[in-house]
């Protein structure tokens, strides 16, 4: 420790930068959360050192730049699927998005400088901590937000136990997060102070909360098939494989057995077909069942078979008069069902749709610069309402997540209309190696936080039957196609979290500020240089 120190002050910025490269390592696919803690507890104590609030947040600023260049190395993968951009630019685009990502580390390291500057560490720590809530808290909503990867997703235990995620039904993620940077500081600091009784006793917890074992849960209230037809990235947009993709999750999707109902599940991109009446004839004129919606529906119906009821994602346009002649103005990234009859009943529209992916900001001043989205199209998608359940009756009341959805902590369900599961289709088909299992971690902690089941279809993994409790009971691997016929996991009591929502992180990040006040009052200041 006395080594690290050493270097550490005689070269602050390089250390934060590698600091900030071993945090993102506690997260999945490699989960080395140990590797985490330490880079955190180690980037507390280099904050700690910054003689100015002003160098605080450069050292935090660097310390996220690597934090988010290797946590979002997914991103780039996504410019391989684009025609009209080069895929070397993606490698470009994960550092530049990291260099506004790391803005917000660096305003918690600066608060933290400024609150406890003059403070011993413990109080410092506690103070680190609570700028760290609302520096996560404010990354999930300011410029509409980008909540993926919050420090706490490292704390997620395996797949069969919720580790020290199972506190997120009383924190939230972002609450979690800062409590686990707090944590992280002073067990950082009693290794530096050699003191090894206590620094056994934390490490000993840490360890037990990890890996505590859970029961095994109930079974469940409701038939499901949940279908991944391992639909390959570069053939989702090509019309000539539309019939073999629809054959292929057709097959997934037929009923083994007589049942007197159950719950079909495909992924979002699942259905190249327009469903809905009312477009012109050359809309539909591209779909796979002989340009009839009426056709494409009744044979979804078919194949899913009496006393089943599908949920697939698929596409709606908006469509509007440009110069005399009905045109798609927009299109909405949806959720439908569709019942054994053809019948569609109620969609939800995605609200939190992804920028560049589904579409262009500022259309008009960056189309003519070259600019473009990263999905194919000359439209751009339109965001819905939000959070929405839909009563299906004898299938349950669903809760609608589409994709990225999914990450944004206290925005998945309706408020005050308690879903009885969360449905997340999801085309992962672009997120590279790393970003199917951190969707997937971050599926399991939005399990958790609300205390409702998540139920992911994707196109090419990972797919999985999520408890409320972050119990992972059945999945599909990547890149496989295959069927997972269970029933749908029961949702716990209403959590903490899901009836206070964010009130609850801030009321967190409140907390430990006043406890980083007290320990000042109580254990004194002393000059900084």
């Amino acid at each position: 420790m006395d080594a690290f120190l050493g270097f550490a002050r005689r070269h602050p910025n390089w250390t934060a930068l590698a600091l900030g490269a071993l945090a993102a390592l506690g997260f999945p696919p490699l989960h080395l959360w140990p590797v985490a803690v330490a880079a955190m507890g180690a980037f507390a104590l280099l904050v700690f050192d910054s003689p100015t609030p002003r160098d605080a947040f450069l050292r935090g600023w660097l310390f996220g730049l690597a934090h988010f260049t290797v946590t979002d190395n997914w991103i780039a993968t996504a410019f391989t699927y684009q025609a009209q951009m080069p895929p070397a630019l993606g490698w470009a685009a994960v550092p530049l998005l990291s260099l506004y990502l790391a803005v917000y580390p660096g305003l918690a390291a600066a608060i933290a400088s400024a609150v406890a500057r003059r403070a011993p560490f413990p109080a410092f720590a506690l103070a680190l901590g609570a700028a760290w809530v609302l520096a996560e808290w404010l990354r999930s909503w300011v410029f509409t937000g980008y909540a993926w990867g919050p420090f706490s997703l490292a704390l997620l235990g395996p797949w069969d136990r919720p580790g020290l995620a199972a506190l997120l039904p009383f924190t939230g993620t972002y609450a979690l997060s800062g409590i686990a940077v707090a944590l992280a500081g002073l067990l950082a600091w009693l290794v530096a102070g050699r003191r090894w009784i206590a620094t056994g006793v934390m490490a000993v917890a840490l360890i037990a909360g990890m890996y505590f074992p859970v029961a095994k849960g109930d079974d469940g209230f409701l038939p499901l098939t949940l279908v991944q037809p391992n639909l390959r990235q570069e053939d989702i947009d090509d019309p000539t494989k539309y019939e073999g993709q629809f054959q292929n999750l057709a097959q997934l999707s037929v009923p083994e057995g007589p049942i007197s109902r159950r719950l079909v599940l495909w992924p979002e991109s699942g259905v190249p077909d327009y469903l809905r009446d009312g477009y012109p004839q050359r809309y539909y004129d591209q779909m796979t069942a002989g340009g009839d919606p009426a056709f494409a529906r009744a044979r979804i119906g078919s194949v899913i078979g009496p006393g089943s009821l599908l949920l697939t994602g698929h596409t709606d346009l908006e469509l509007g008069e440009v110069d005399g002649r009905i045109r798609a103005l927009g299109a909405y990234n949806t959720i439908t069902s569709i019942d054994a009859e053809g019948r569609l009943g109620e969609s939800y529209a995605k609200a939190h749709l992804v920028p560049y992916g589904e579409y262009l900001p500022m259309r008009a001043l960056l189309e003519p610069l070259g600019a473009s989205r990263l999905v194919a199209g000359s439209i751009d998608f339109i965001p819905g309402p939000g959070p929405r359940t839909i009563d299906l009756g004898d299938h349950g009341r669903a809760g609608m997540q589409i994709c990225y959805e999914i990450v944004f902590s206290g925005e998945v369900a309706e408020r005050g209309n308690r879903p009885d599961y969360i449905f997340n289709p999801s085309n992962d088909g672009w997120f590279g190696a790393w970003g199917p299992p951190q969707h997937l971690g971050q599926a399991r902690m939005r399990a958790v936080e609300e205390g409702l089941p998540v139920l992911r279809s994707t196109t090419t993994g990972i797919s999985a039957v999520i408890d409320a409790r972050g119990v992972v009971r059945d999945h599909i691997g990547r890149h496989v196609a295959g069927r997972i016929d269970t029933r749908v996991p029961p949702a716990a009591e209403p959590t903490w979290f899901s009836r206070a929502g964010h009130w609850l992180t801030l009321l967190w990040g409140a907390v430990l500020l006043a406890l980083s006040l007290v320990a000042m009052r109580r254990m004194g200041s002393y000059p900084r240089n």
